[in-house]
Order: structure tokens, then sequence, then C-alpha cells
């Protein structure tokens, strides 16, 4: 079906705290448009309400056909208990709602002495818009289509040859999943759904290289319109053909047209023109008020110099001085004019930057790790064991190091064979002296709990008075309201930032990055890679993000795939 989204003045926030307002946005069949803003701009509110979830502040949001198939796939994917991977993909795909709400017209239409219907319809048209609704969301031959679909993302076979995953099937439970295959199974529900309008918020996230071009192929061959959430430029670069801008310091929105790099140069054209017509505005105000300020002080002296001179019968001399008084009181009042008619231009308010560095240890020892003949193997030979080596490497003191490979291909197993998380079955590992070792996980484990953020944050940094952490998570966008929720209930974003905090609070001359962009926003992604420049430690990057490989300065990288380790 051929289906237009249409938003007119559309608000959104949470609760009394608005995050952008009179927002207006047309998606047309073919229409691919990326959402971008800080953490916090309302990038999945907006989403929400698009999709119905929601009720706006204010504005409406229409369809056209009105009953068109909307699609909205949330960042987290729910790990319902009991849930397994069919039921997970039928809920998000719609089929499941489709199915029962059929089934509930069938059984209607078959009622010999049916109740009458609130709203007045026949229980055959019921049927009839049930049936079609169950078809559009492609139920019929879902069941079919899915073994298929896992089989071709690599989930049906434990995910590619050599991975430490077992195989994921349509009765697999959600909750044994790992966070990669999670990804892929989300992944798979968006390959299978048949919306009219897709709403994507981060389908990026956990991504290997493979899911991303994958996700790449779908998004470009939807003949539907689709809204989508990514912090992943290289994907915003070849997907979407114009641009949403939530501007959170401007409590402003804006629509680019033209794809991500085209915005790019828009919007740095638009803020520079937009700081020099405040500039203009300013020093043009500015000479405005300073002349003014000279004529009133003129007018004061000289009529204090008349009132000192002139004699009290010199009724000549007196009116001269009270003309010319009254002469520059009225350029005085002429320049208060030009003033008032001078047309405002608002200051462009400075952006909040994630601006940090990582804290520096002493060098560690020359050489930081080495895995001699390594072997490391997880699960059960039984059942189908995974194996990773016999790998030989060696980590030495301010090597560079980029890792990619497939989810599940052993780049975590790497990593903890080289901390020394986890020994070798066979051969050997060792570790040099001296390591100071930071990391942001995959799981942003580092920092979990039920306790508060501040808590588990000055846990780690004992020697740190309570004052300074604060101001330090206050620099990261992490305030009051944050730093006293439990660090479970912060967003995936905040404890990425939480994390990176924690690195410029210790030193660290080793530092392990595992998917550090995940969460993070487009500013904060580049304030990163800024850090990562002037850092001189070791650095081992786990990364699927193509614009950080290129950025970031790497002297080596590592391919982990099918049990092994290859060096370019």
């Amino acid at each position: 079906m051929s289906a237009s989204l249409v938003a007119k003045g559309l608000a959104g926030g949470h609760g009394h705290r608005t995050l952008f307002d009179d927002l207006d946005l047309t998606v047309a069949p073919g229409d691919v448009v990326g959402v971008v803003g800080v953490n916090g701009a309302g990038k999945s509110t907006l989403l929400r309400l698009l999709a119905g979830v929601d009720e706006p502040q204010a504005g409406t949001v229409t369809l056209n056909p009105g009953d068109a198939f909307v699609g909205w796939l949330p960042q987290e994917h729910e790990r319902v208990p009991g849930e397994t991977v069919a039921d997970y993909i039928g809920r998000r795909t719609g089929s499941t709602q489709a199915t029962a709400e059929m089934d509930a017209a069938a059984a209607a239409l078959g009622d010999p002495d049916p109740a009458p219907r609130a709203d007045g319809l026949d229980p055959a048209d019921v049927y009839s818009t049930a049936l079609d609704r169950w078809l559009a969301s492609g139920a019929a031959d879902l069941d079919e289509r899915l073994p298929q679909v896992l089989a071709d993302l690599g989930l049906a076979t434990g995910g590619r040859t050599g991975d430490d995953e077992a195989a994921v099937g349509p009765d697999s439970p959600m909750t044994g999943l790992s966070g990669g295959q999670a990804a892929r199974v989300g992944l798979a529900a968006l390959l299978l759904s048949r919306f009219d309008v897709a709403l994507l918020d981060e389908p990026t996230n956990d991504l290997d290289l493979d899911g991303l071009e994958r996700l790449e192929r779908f998004v470009q061959g939807q003949r539907g319109g689709i809204v989508l959430v990514s912090h992943d430029r290289e994907f915003l670069a070849r997907c979407v053909t114009k641009v949403l801008e939530l501007d959170l310091a401007q409590s402003s929105n804006r629509v680019f047209g033209g794809g991500y790099d085209a915005y790019l140069d828009e919007r740095e054209t638009a803020r520079r023109h937009a700081r020099e017509a405040y500039d203009e505005f300013a020093e043009k105000k500015a000479d405005l008020v300073g002349r003014a300020r000279t004529q009133r002080e003129w007018s004061s002296q000289g009529v204090r110099n008349a009132m000192k001179k002139a004699p009290d019968n010199d009724k000549i001399r007196r009116k001269a001085s009270a003309e010319s008084s009254e002469k520059q009181a009225q350029k005085v009042r002429q320049m208060e004019s030009r003033i008032a008619r001078l047309d405002e231009v608002d200051e462009p308010r400075k952006e909040w930057q994630l601006e940090f560095t990582i804290g520096a240890a002493p060098r560690s020892s020359a050489v930081v790790s080495t895995l001699s003949g390594a072997v490391f193997r997880q699960g059960d030979p039984a059942t189908g064991e995974f194996v990773l080596g016999p790998v030989s490497l060696q980590v030495d003191g301010g090597d560079r190091i980029g890792i990619t490979g497939p989810n599940g291909a052993g780049k975590s197993t790497l990593l903890r064979g080289l901390l020394g998380r986890q020994a070798p079955s066979e051969g050997s590992a060792s570790r040099g002296a001296s390591i100071a070792v930071g990391e942001i996980d995959q799981a942003r484990a580092l920092l979990a709990g039920d306790v508060p953020l501040a808590d588990a944050f000055e846990a780690l940094v004992p020697d740190w008075p309570q004052a300074e952490v604060r101001t330090l998570l206050a620099k990261f966008g992490l305030k009051a309201d944050h730093v006293s929720r439990p660090v479970d209930e912060l967003s995936p974003g905040e404890r990425t930032r939480a994390g990176l905090a924690l690195l410029q609070a210790r030193g660290v001359n080793v530092l392990v990055l595992d998917e550090p962009t995940n969460h993070l926003d487009l500013a904060a992604i580049e304030q990163l890679e800024q850090a990562l420049e002037s850092y001189d430690g070791t650095l081992l990057l786990v990364t699927h993000d193509r614009r950080m490989l290129e950025t970031v300065r790497l002297d080596r990288h590592w391919r982990v795939e099918n049990g092994t380790v290859t060096e370019s």
C-alpha cells in the first residue's frame, strides 16, 4: 500500500517538560528521514508519537490512507520472560496482534446471536477489515518465512562457523540470547515485516558489518516511508534522503533536504550565518547604544555649563542654551528610537559538548600481553563447543589495534584472553608489568546495579571527594537527577557517558573499547574520536562503526573470524 504520514504542529516531552514543539513533518512513500539530535532531545519520544504509542502535548499525526500499517521498532530489544524468538518476531511485525483481531472478528461473525457492536459496524465488514490487516501484516506465511531469514542471518547455525554462540531457532527463548543475537533477531523482525511506514529507533546498535549491509539493503529497497534514528554516520550517509534535526540547545527543529552529508554542510552554513547575523546585530546595537549614551552625556554637560556661565538676566543666552539642550535631547530620542526599531536577533546558544580527555597512567611495560599457541574453548563438546585458536599474538606498549569480525566470532573471548581474564585451554598467555586497564565493555557492566550512580562511581574512585565526582559527572551531562538514580535505571547512553567519565577519572595506559559508539549521540562520538587522537597509550578498539575505523588513528588491524585471528 502507498501511504503517507503527516505530523502538524507536533509537541512532545515528558510531564511538564517540552522537548520539541511546532514540529511539521511529511513522510511520503520512498522517503527515508533520519532524526538527529543530542541524547535527550526527544528522538525516541518523536517516534513514539508518530507510532501512536503516546499522545502528543499538541498537534496531530495523520495517515493517508487511515488504515495504513505503521510499524514501530523501539531501541531496546525487549526480553519478555517466556517469549520465544517466533513470539517476539510476531509481536514486532504486528502479525500477532493482526491474528488476534482476525480471530476475534471471525468468532463474532460466526456467533448466531451476536450482541450489537458499540460502533454499529457490521460484523462482516469488521471481519473483512481484520482479514485485510492480517494479510497485509504478512502473518499468513510468517511461519514459513521465519526459518529461512534466521538462517540467512547466521542464527540457525549458531551465527557462523566457529562462533561462540549456540544456534537460534523459532522456539529459542529471547532471554537466552546474547546482545549480538538479539540485534540480529531484531533485524530479522524488520526483514520479515510488511509495514507501509516504518519507524526504526537505533536499528544499527549491536549489528556487525554483515548485519549493517543487510539493513542498508532493506532500507534502500523499501517503497514505503521510513523514519529512523541512528548514530551510525556511514549508515545515515548511505540511506537517508532528508534529515530532521531536533536542536535542544536552540529549542528548535528543522528539516534539511538531501542526504546526511549534505545536511552536515548545510547545518554548518546555517550556524555560521546565524552567528554572523547575531554578531552584526550586536555590533550595530552596541554602536547605537554607545552613541546614545554619548549624546545624553553631552546634553547633560551642556545644561550644566550653560547654568554656570549664563548671567541671570541674559535671557538670550539662556534661550540659546535651552534650544541647544533640546536638540541634544532630540538626538538622544532619535537614537533610542533607532535602537527600538532594530530587528532583534537571538544569540545562538552554545550546544553542550562532551569534552573530555582520557586520564594517563605511567607507561606500561614494553610488552603488554602475549598469546602463544593459545586455544580458548567454551561450551559443551557434546552439544557444540566454540574454539578460538590456536592464536599467537603480541600487544606492545603504544600499539593502536582495531579489532573487527562478525558477531559471536570470538572478539570478546580474545579480549578476555589478552587481559588475563580467561585462561587458555592450551598454549600460554602472559601480561606485562604496570598495566592499568581502562575499559568500556559492550554490556556497560562496570557500572551496574540498583545503587545510585554517584555511589557506584565513588566506589570505583575512592580517592575522589564527593563534590569532585559530581562535578565530573555533570561535565558528562549527568546531573542531579541522574546521579541519585539507580545505575540500572539509566539509559544505555547515560551509562556509556558514565563509563567515559570513569576513563577520565582513572589513569590508564591500556584502553579497551568494545563497541563504544553504541548509544552515544553523534556529537559525543566525535568528541570520543578527538580524545582517542590525543591518547598515547595502548588502544584495543572493537567497533563496527565504519567512520570511526577510518577516523581513529590505528596502526594494526585484527580480523576475528572462523575461530582464527588474522592481521592486516
